[in-house]
C-alpha cells in the first residue's frame, strides 16, 4: 500500500465540494508495483480563471469610438463590454448588475470610458490597465437616464433624463453638480404638455456655452449655460430621434419619425431651412411626400475638398416590406443605399480629427448590426467594406459542437492557412483596418492551438487559437456532398430533422494524420482526407448501413412482406431467403403501400464533385430507414488512421467501418457486446407489445461471438459484413466465411487460424449449453439488477431474437449496388424518444452521454470509444490493437482487432473483430477512456503520419509511416497498463491485463459530469471534469486524488454542456452565448502569466493639435468660444446637488475599492498608504474647517465692531 502522506490528505480535503465525494479508495490486494508511479501534480499547479472571450458581442446595444486611441467599445443588453483594437487586441468586461448598456462615451485619449446602463447607473472604467476596472459608479434613484454627452477634453458629463431634465456630473470625482437644467425652464412657458424625454444633448462646436437639447416631442432648445436661459427654440410636428451639427456651428440637422430630415439655421428658429425625405416618393403635384419609416440616426460630416457627407439609418418607404435594413450615404447629389444582412443597432462615422469645430474629413463608417460588425470605406468608389480581422463569424451558422486541441503539430496551422487563404472573398477595401489601437501581449505561451467548430449548416471551421488570439484558418462545407432538396416534394419525407439536416453532431480528428470524421444529425458520417491538390471526384464513395433495433423472429419474414436481403453471388443464391436485387439506384421503398425501408435521410450528389485543396471526401456512410423507423442519430464517433478504421454508435448499437477497403466490418447491438453469462447484461425490453417466445427459437442467433463472411469482388468495391455463428444454418460454412475478398480460393481469416477454429468451436459448444441455462442465467441477472440501486430495467418483457440487419453500399454515379448481405444480430430495444436536434438551447448529444442524466433514456446507447494497444482478454500476454467501448449505462467493454500486415495485404485481407465482453462497470454513462503505462504516462492511440493522397506513389511511400509495432508483452503475473475510465458519476483505474480495479473515486453524488477528458498538465496527466452543478474538478492519475474543485459556472444553458471541452496544458473553452467563445484556464502557471499575455488597450498617444483659428477669426472673435465649466458647474458657483438624487458607489478599481482587495505584505503597504492618504485628507479637511471658523470669527468680530461704532455715541432714548 502507498505510504501515508499528510500533505496529500490535506490536498484532498481542501479540494472537496459539498456535492462530491473525495474518497479515492485503492482496491484491497493492489499489487506493490502500483507504488512505483510517482505523481508530480499537486493542488498548487491548478488555479481557475477566465482568459479571453472571442466572437461577436451577443445582443449588442451601443457603441463608441476613441478617434485618437483608435479603440472601439461595444455594449450589450446583458451588461457586457467588448473593446476592440488592432487584430488580436480584444478585451471583455462585465457590469455586475447585468443591465443593458444604453450608451458609451470615451474620455478621448484619456484611457477611460463612461457607460450608462438601463438601471439608471453610470460607471467610469479605467482602460489603462490590461483588465479594465470600474473606478466610480453613480446610481440615480429618482430619474431615468435616457441620453449622455461628454464634450471633448471636458470633465463634465451631461445626463438627460426621462423627465426632461439635464444633470451634470464631474467625471473625476463622480459627484453631481448643483447646476440643473429643468425641462419647464427650457421649453416655452405657453407649452401645456410635457416635451418628453431628452433624446439628444450636444454643445455648439463653435461655442461651448451653448447647449443644444432635443426632446422627443420634436422641440429643440439652444440653452445658454451662462445666463441659464433658452436662446432659441425650434419646433417641428414629428418626433425627433437624433441631431447632428455642422462643424461651423451655424446649422444642425434633425432626423424625425416620419422619415424626414430637417435642417435648421441656428438664428432662424421659425421654420426649417430645408426639409427632405431621402427615401420618400416625390408627388408630381407638389404635395408633401408620403411618410416613411423613422430615421433613427443621422450624422453630418464635412470635408475640405468637397461636399459634406450625410449618413443615416432607417427612413425607408413603408412599401418596401421585407427589405433588409439599409444604411444611406448622401454625398453631394449622389445617394447610396447599402443593404445590411441584419438590423442596424448603431453606427459611427470615423473622422480624421477629434475636434468638432474643424472639418471632419470622414473616412469610414462603423456599422454595428445585431449579428455583425461592418466597416465601410467612404474614400473609395462604391463604398467597399474593410476585411474584418476579428473572429466575429463564430455564429455565422449556429455552433452545434466544439473541440479544442492544444499543443498540435507545428506544421498544421500553416497547412490549414495555406488552403484557407484561397477561400477568402474578393472586393474588400485595400486600406488597412481603421480600428488599430492597442498592443499585443508579450506572453511566452507559444504552443500551437486549434479550435474546431461544427455548425448547423453543415460547415466546419478550423481556428488558430494560439497566444490567446483567434483567427479562422479554413472552412469546410460538408453539405456539398449531398443534393439540396428545393422543396418538401423532393425530400420525400425521409428527413429526421425538419431544419438544418446537415448540422454537425460530433466529430473526430487526428491531428497527426489530418484525418477527419464528421457525424451529422441526419445519421450520416463523412470521412475526409487532407490534400494540397485539387481533384474532381466523379463518384462519391457511399456505404449504407442498416442498424436495426426491433423484435422479430430471425428466420421468419417480416409481417409486412419484407424479406431479409442477403449476399448475392454470381452463381446460385447463398441463402434460401435471398431475393434478386433491383437495378434502381436505391433499393429502398418509400411508397404509400408500405413503410419506408433502406432509404437514407440525405441524397448523395450524383454529379461530379470538385474538391478544392484542403479536406476532401474519402467515404460517406449513411444509416438507412428500417421498416418505417428512422435511423437513430450518432452518439459517439472515433477514427484511427493507423488501423484505417472508423467506429460509430447510437442507441441501436455500434458499427465498425474499414475506410481503406470501404467495407462494413462489424454491426452489432449493444446487448450483444456482453457475454451470455455477463452479470451486467441488460434484459431486453421493447416499448412495443412483445411477442411470446416460441419453443423453436434459434439459440445461436442470440450469441455474442462473431465470425466473418466475405464476398468475391474484384471490379466492385469490397465489402465485408458481420454475421453470427449459427449452428442451425448450414449455408454458411467455415470455408465460405474464410473466403478472401479478392480471390475465390480459401484463405485464413487472420494469421492465427487455429485460434480462430478453437474460438468457433467454443462458441458452438456454448450455444448448445445456452438453451439449458438461459432461464437460470436470466433469473440470476434479474435478481442482481433488481437489487442494484443504480438500474431498474423493465424485467417484465420477454427476451426475443431480433430481425436480421442488412448493410448495403452503392455507387452514386451509376446507382448499382455493390453488395448486400444478411446480418443476424441480437439487439435490445427499449423505450426511447428520437434525439431531436435544435440549433440553440437544445442539448444534442455529441460524444458525451450526459443526456442520459437529463432525460434518462432507458435504452443503452454507445457513449464513447477509444482505440488502443492493450490486452483485450484477461489472460492475454501480448498487446493487440483493441477498442474500448463505453455505454450510457456505465459498462466498458473490450473489442479485439486483428489487422492484416501493412501494404497491399492491408487493402486485400479482411480485418478481424471479436467482442471480448465487459471490462468494468461504473455508475452513470461513460464519458472518456484512456490508457497509461506502468509509469503513469499516457499511451495515445497509434496514428499514421500524414501524406498527401493525391501525390505520386514515391512521395506517399516516402512520407508515410507505418503503424508502430505492438509494445513488449506483459510478464507473467504483472500488470503493465492502467485503464483510466470516467463516467458521469465516478472514475476508476483498472490494471491491465489482470482487469483488477486499482483506484476508485466518486466524483459527485447529487449532480453528474457533463464533460471529462484525460489531459496533459505540467508534464503529467490528470482527469479534468465539468459537472452540471458548475464545479470544475481535476483528479490525479493514477491515484485519482482531487487536485482542484471550483464552483465556477452552474449549468444555465444546454449550449454550455454541448460545447464545453478541455484540452492539454490547462486550457478549456465553452460557448458562453450563441455568438461568443469563452476560454478559461485551470493552470496556475497560465494564471500567473496572464497579465503579460493579455493585450494592452491604452497606448500613450499625443492628442492632435487644435485647429488654427486664423488671424481674422482671432481678431474679430469668429473662432470657437471656450467656456470655463468649472466656474459654472463647480460647488462654489452651483452648490451641491441633492443627496437623494443619486448615490455614489466607489468601484473596485478606485482607492476605496482597493481596500478589500489588498492582502499580504503588498496589501499591508497599500493599506498603510491608504491610511496616510486618508489621514492627510482628514488633516486637510480639519485645516479647511479651522480656516472657515477663523473667517467666521473675523466676520463676527467685524460685524460686532461696526455695531459698536454705530451705537457708540447715541443715548438710550435715541436707539
Amino acid at each position: 500500500m502507498k505510504k501515508f502522506n499528510i500533505r496529500k490528505v490535506l490536498d484532498g480535503l481542501t479540494a472537496v465540494s459539498s456535492s462530491s465525494s473525495s474518497s479515492a479508495t485503492a482496491q484491497p490486494g493492489t499489487p506493490k508495483e502500483n507504488d512505483v508511479v510517482q505523481e508530480t501534480l499537486q493542488s498548487e499547479h491548478f488555479q481557475l480563471c477566465k482568459t479571453v472571450r472571442h466572437g461577436f458581442p451577443y445582443q449588442p446595444s451601443s457603441m463608441a469610438f476613441d478617434p485618437v486611441q483608435k479603440i472601439l467599445a461595444v455594449g450589450t443588453q446583458t451588461g457586457a463590454l467588448r473593446l476592440f483594437g488592432r487584430a488580436g487586441v480584444e478585451c471583455y468586461c462585465q457590469h455586475e448588475s447585468g443591465a443593458a448598456v444604453i450608451q458609451l462615451q470615451f474620455l478621448i485619449n484619456e484611457g477611460a470610458l463612461v457607460s450608462a446602463l438601463a438601471d439608471d447607473s453610470i460607471h467610469l472604467w479605467n482602460l489603462r490597465q490590461k483588465i479594465p476596472a470600474i473606478l466610480h459608479s453613480l446610481k440615480f434613484s429618482r430619474e431615468r437616464i435616457t441620453y449622455c454627452h461628454l464634450p471633448f477634453q471636458s470633465k463634465w458629463l451631461y445626463i438627460g433624463t426621462e423627465r426632461g431634465n439635464i444633470h451634470i456630473v464631474n467625471v473625476e470625482s463622480f459627484t453631481l453638480s448643483g447646476y440643473v437644467i429643468m425641462w419647464n425652464k427650457a421649453i416655452e412657458l405657453s407649452t401645456k404638455t410635457h416635451p418628453g424625454p431628452v433624446v439628444h444633448i450636444s454643445d455648439n462646436p463653435m461655442d461651448e456655452g451653448k447647449l443644444l437639447i432635443g426632446f422627443e416631442c420634436g422641440v429643440v432648445v439652444l440653452w445658454d449655460l451662462k445666463s441659464k436661459k433658452a436662446d432659441y427654440r425650434y419646433n417641428y410636428d414629428e418626433a425627433i430621434h437624433s441631431v447632428a451639427w455642422h462643424h461651423e456651428g451655424k446649422q444642425f440637422v434633425c432626423s424625425h419619425s416620419d422619415g424626414t430630415l430637417t435642417t435648421w439655421n441656428v438664428r432662424a428658429p421659425a421654420k426649417p431651412a430645408q426639409i427632405i425625405t431621402p427615401h420618400g416618393k416625390q408627388p408630381k403635384d407638389g404635395k408633401k411626400p408620403e411618410p416613411c419609416k423613422p430615421i433613427l440616426k443621422v450624422e453630418y460630416k464635412t470635408t475640405r475638398a468637397g461636399d459634406p457627407f450625410m449618413v443615416l439609418s432607417g427612413g425607408l418607404s413603408y412599401d418596401t416590406v421585407g427589405r433588409r435594413a439599409c444604411l444611406t450615404v448622401m454625398h453631394g447629389k449622389s445617394t447610396a443605399v447599402l443593404e445590411m444582412d441584419y438590423p442596424i443597432v448603431d453606427f459611427l462615422t470615423l473622422c480624421e480629427t477629434p475636434y468638432p469645430n474643424d472639418f471632419q474629413e470622414p473616412y469610414a463608417v462603423v456599422v454595428l448590426l445585431e449579428k455583425d460588425l461592418v466597416v465601410i470605406d467612404l474614400g473609395q468608389i462604391g463604398y467597399p467594406i474593410f476585411e474584418n480581422p476579428y473572429p466575429l463569424t463564430v455564429h455565422e451558422s449556429p455552433v452545434t459542437c466544439c473541440e479544442y486541441f492544444a499543443d498540435c503539430p507545428a506544421e498544421l496551422i500553416p497547412a490549414l492557412y495555406s488552403v484557407g487563404s484561397r477561400q477568402k472573398r474578393q472586393g474588400y477595401s485595400k486600406k488597412e483596418w481603421p480600428i488599430s489601437g492597442g498592443n499585443w501581449g508579450q506572453g511566452a505561451q507559444s504552443y500551437p492551438e486549434i479550435i474546431i467548430t461544427g455548425h448547423a449548416d453543415g460547415s466546419i471551421k478550423f481556428w488558430d487559437a494560439s497566444a490567446l488570439m483567434l483567427q479562422v484558418l479554413y472552412k469546410l462545407k460538408t453539405a456539398k456532398v449531398f443534393e439540396r432538396a428545393r422543396g418538401k416534394e423532393e425530400k420525400g419525407g425521409t428527413d429526421i430533422v425538419e431544419e438544418d439536416p446537415f448540422a454537425i453532431q460530433t466529430l473526430s480528428w487526428c491531428p497527426e494524420s489530418r484525418m477527419l470524421c464528421v457525424a451529422g444529425v441526419s445519421a450520416h458520417i463523412i470521412i475526409y482526407r487532407f490534400s494540397k491538390q485539387e481533384v474532381n471526384t466523379d463518384v462519391v464513395q457511399l456505404l449504407e448501413v442498416r442498424m436495426q433495433c426491433e423484435f422479430s423472429d430471425v428466420d421468419s419474414p417480416d409481417p409486412g412482406g419484407e424479406q431479409t436481403p442477403t449476399l448475392p453471388t454470381s452463381g446460385a443464391s447463398s441463402s434460401p431467403q435471398e431475393s434478386e436485387p433491383p437495378t434502381q439506384p436505391s433499393t429502398g421503398s418509400n411508397s404509400s403501400d408500405g413503410p419506408r425501408d433502406n432509404i437514407p435521410c440525405l441524397q448523395v450528389r450524383s454529379s461530379t464533385l470538385k474538391q478544392s485543396p484542403g479536406y476532401q471526401v474519402e467515404l460517406v456512410i449513411q444509416l438507412v430507414w428500417v421498416s418505417g423507423e428512422p435511423p437513430q442519430q450518432i452518439t459517439s464517433l472515433a477514427i484511427n488512421s493507423s488501423y484505417g478504421l472508423v467506429v460509430f454508435g447510437n442507441s441501436n448499437g455500434l458499427a465498425v467501418v474499414d475506410y481503406l477497403q470501404k467495407t462494413l466490418l462489424f454491426n452489432m447491438g449493444t446487448s450483444e457486446l456482453y457475454s451470455p453469462s455477463e452479470p451486467y447484461q441488460r434484459q431486453p425490453h421493447s416499448p412495443r407489445k412483445a411477442r411470446q417466445p416460441s419453443g423453436d427459437i434459434p439459440v445461436a442467433s442470440c450469441m455474442s461471438r462473431i465470425s466473418f463472411l466475405y464476398t468475391e469482388s474484384v471490379k466492385k468495391l469490397r465489402s465485408s459484413h458481420f454475421t453470427l455463428c449459427d449452428s442451425n444454418d448450414g449455408s454458411n460454412t467455415s470455408e465460405d466465411r474464410c473466403k478472401s475478398p479478392t480471390s475465390g480460393s480459401t484463405s485464413p481469416c487472420n494469421s492465427d487460424d487455429e485460434r480462430k477454429q478453437k474460438f468457433i468451436e467454443k462458441v458452438k459448444f456454448k450455444s448448445r449449453r445456452f438453451s439449458k441455462t438461459v432461464a437460470n442465467d436470466f433469473a440470476r441477472m434479474s435478481r442482481k439488477i433488481s437489487s442494484s440501486s443504480e438500474q431498474k430495467p423493465d424485467l417484465e418483457n420477454s427476451f426475443q431474437p431480433f430481425r436480421a440487419m442488412t448493410s448495403r453500399r452503392r455507387s452514386v454515379k451509376d446507382g448499382t449496388e455493390s453488395s448486400r448481405m444478411s446480418l443476424k444480430s441480437c439487439v435490445c430495444r427499449t423505450k426511447s424518444a428520437p434525439n431531436s436536434y435544435a440549433k440553440d438551447n437544445s442539448f444534442s448529444r455529441s460524444r458525451s452521454s450526459s443526456v442520459t442524466s437529463i432525460d434518462r433514456e432507458s435504452r443503452e446507447a454507445i457513449s464513447s470509444f477509444h482505440f488502443c494497444e492493450s490486452f483485450p482478454r484477461k489472460a492475454d500476454g501480448l498487446m493487440n490493437p483493441s477498442l474500448l467501448v463505453g455505454t450510457t449505462q456505465g459498462s466498458v467493454m473490450m473489442v479485439a482487432l486483428s489487422l492484416p500486415p501493412t501494404g497491399d495485404q492491408r487493402l486485400q485481407q479482411p480485418v478481424g473483430i471479436s467482442s471480448c465482453g465487459t471490462l468494468v462497470r461504473l455508475k452513470g454513462g461513460i464519458l472518456t477512456m484512456a490508457l497509461l503505462d506502468a509509469a503513469g504516462t499516457l499511451l495515445p492511440p497509434s496514428y499514421e503520419q500524414w501524406y498527401d493522397p493525391n501525390a505520386s506513389d514515391e512521395e506517399k511511400e516516402k512520407n508515410r509511416r507505418r503503424r508502430p509495432a505492438s509494445p513488449p508483452s506483459s510478464q507473467e503475473g504483472q500488470d503493465s497498463q492502467y485503464a483510466v475510465l470516467c463516467s458521469e458519476k465516478q472514475a476508476k483505474v483498472v490494471a491491465m491485463p489482470s482487469q483488477t480495479r486499482v483506484y476508485k473515486h466518486n466524483i459527485t453524488e447529487t449532480s453528474f459530469v457533463l464533460r471529462a477528458d484525460v489531459v496533459l498538465m505540467a508534464g503529467a496527466n490528470c482527469i479534468a471534469c465539468f459537472c452540471a452543478n458548475g464545479h470544475i474538478m481535476t483528479l490525479s492519475l493514477p491515484s485519482l486524488r482531487p487536485l482542484l474543485d471550483v464552483n465556477y459556472l452552474p449549468l444555465t444553458d444546454m449550449r454550455i454542456a454541448r460545447t464545453f471541452c478541455f484540452s492539454n496544458l490547462g486550457q478549456a473553452l465553452y460557448l458562453t452565448s450563441p455568438t461568443e467563445i469563452q476560454r478559461i484556464t485551470y493552470s496556475q502557471e497560465t494564471c500567473d502569466n496572464l497579465q503579460e499575455m493579455l493585450s494592452e488597450l491604452f497606448t500613450p498617444v499625443e492628442t492632435p493639435e487644435a485647429p488654427n483659428r486664423g488671424f481674422f477669426k482671432g481678431l474679430f472673435g469668429g473662432g470657437a468660444q471656450s467656456l470655463d465649466r468649472e466656474d459654472l458647474f463647480g460647488e462654489t458657483a452651483a452648490g451641491k446637488a441633492s443627496r437623494s438624487l443619486a448615490q455614489h458607489i466607489p468601484g473596485p478599481g478606485s482607492m476605496e475599492g482597493m481596500k478589500g482587495a489588498a492582502s499580504g505584505v503588498v496589501g499591508d503597504l497599500a493599506r498603510a498608504r491608504i491610511a496616510l492618504d486618508e489621514r492627510g485628507q482628514k488633516l486637510g479637511e480639519l485645516e479647511e474647517r479651522t480656516a472657515a471658523m477663523m473667517a467666521s470669527a473675523e466676520s463676527f468680530s467685524k460685524h460686532a465692531h461696526d455695531m459698536m461704532l454705530k451705537y457708540k455715541d447715541k443715548k438710550w432714548y435715541q436707539l
